[in-house]
C-alpha cells in the first residue's frame, strides 16, 4: 500500500466517526457541506446572502439531517471577500449559539490548499487580494497536512521570490490564478503547475475534512468568540484612515 493510499485511508477512517457541517463564502464560491454525506457548491453571480442559507436548508433536508446531532460548525473565517466573511461568519456563529455547538475556524488559504491532499511539492492558494497583491500561504503534505508559511497578504513579487528561494515545485490554485498567471509564469524559475478547475476553488468539503485535524488538536472556539480574520483593512477603512492623514496635514 502506498503513502497516499494509507494516508487516504485514515483520513476517511477519521472523517467517519464526526459529524461537521461546513460553511465556506470567503470568496467567490458559495460551498457547506454536512462531512462525508453532502456538498453544496454554487459559483454563480448571486450574492452569498442569497445563497447560504438555502443551500444548508437543501442539505438539511436531502439528506433528513438533524443540525441537533453535529459535532461542530466548520467555517472558513477569512481573509477573502469581507462581505463574504461577515456573511459566513455570522451564519455559522447564529447556529453555534442556537445549537449550542463549538466552531472550528479552518483559515481560508488552509482550506484552499487542503483541495490538494496528496499533492507533491509546494502548494500555494492564491485569491485576489487587489493592488497586486494575493492571500496565500506556503503548504506541503508530509505525514501531515503542513503549513509552513502561514496565510497572508503579500504583493505578487514577493511571493514570487519567496518561491524561487525555496527551488521546488509550486502548485497553485484559487481565484489569483486567472489574474496573477500570466506574471508568475515570468516570475518564477521553478516549476510551475496550475490545478484543474474542479479543484481550484473554495470547497466546504474540504473546511470540513481539515476541520477533523483541528478538532483531535482541540483547536475550537466558542460560538461567541469567533470573529473573522481579514488580514487587511477593508476599502473603506483605508479611505478614512486617508482622509484623516490628509486632514492632519492640512492643519
Amino acid at each position: 500500500m502506498t503513502f497516499l493510499q494509507r494516508r487516504i485511508d485514515n483520513e476517511k477512517e477519521r472523517s467517519e466517526t464526526m459529524r461537521i457541517l461546513a460553511l465556506d463564502s470567503s470568496g467567490l464560491v458559495a460551498s457547506v457541506a454536512e462531512q462525508t454525506i453532502a456538498e453544496y457548491t454554487v459559483n454563480y453571480k448571486k450574492t452569498h446572502s442569497q445563497t447560504l442559507l438555502p443551500m444548508l436548508d437543501e442539505i438539511v433536508k436531502m439528506t433528513e439531517m438533524n443540525l441537533g446531532e453535529i459535532d461542530a460548525i466548520a467555517v472558513a473565517g477569512g481573509p477573502g471577500s469581507f462581505t463574504g466573511l461577515r456573511i459566513g461568519s455570522a451564519t455559522a456563529k447564529g447556529l453555534g449559539l442556537a445549537l449550542k455547538k463549538p466552531l472550528i475556524h479552518i483559515p481560508t488559504v488552509d482550506g484552499l490548499a487542503y483541495n490538494l491532499y496528496g499533492n507533491e511539492g509546494v502548494i500555494c492558494p492564491i485569491m485576489d487580494a487587489r493592488r497586486n497583491q494575493v492571500y496565500t500561504g506556503i503548504y506541503r503534505f508530509r505525514e501531515e497536512f503542513v503549513v509552513e508559511e502561514p496565510q497572508m497578504a503579500i504583493e505578487i513579487s514577493a511571493l514570487a521570490e519567496k518561491l524561487n528561494e525555496r527551488g521546488e515545485q509550486v502548485t497553485f490554485l484559487g481565484d489569483g490564478v486567472p489574474v496573477y498567471k500570466e506574471q508568475l509564469e515570468q516570475l518564477l524559475h521553478v516549476p510551475v503547475r496550475f490545478a484543474p478547475s474542479h479543484m481550484n476553488r473554495q470547497r466546504a468539503a474540504a473546511v470540513g475534512t481539515l476541520a477533523v485535524q483541528y478538532w483531535k488538536e482541540g483547536k475550537i472556539e466558542r460560538a461567541e468568540d469567533h470573529q473573522p480574520d481579514y488580514l487587511r483593512m477593508s476599502q473603506a477603512e483605508r479611505e478614512r484612515l486617508e482622509r484623516e492623514e490628509k486632514e492632519q496635514q492640512g492643519k
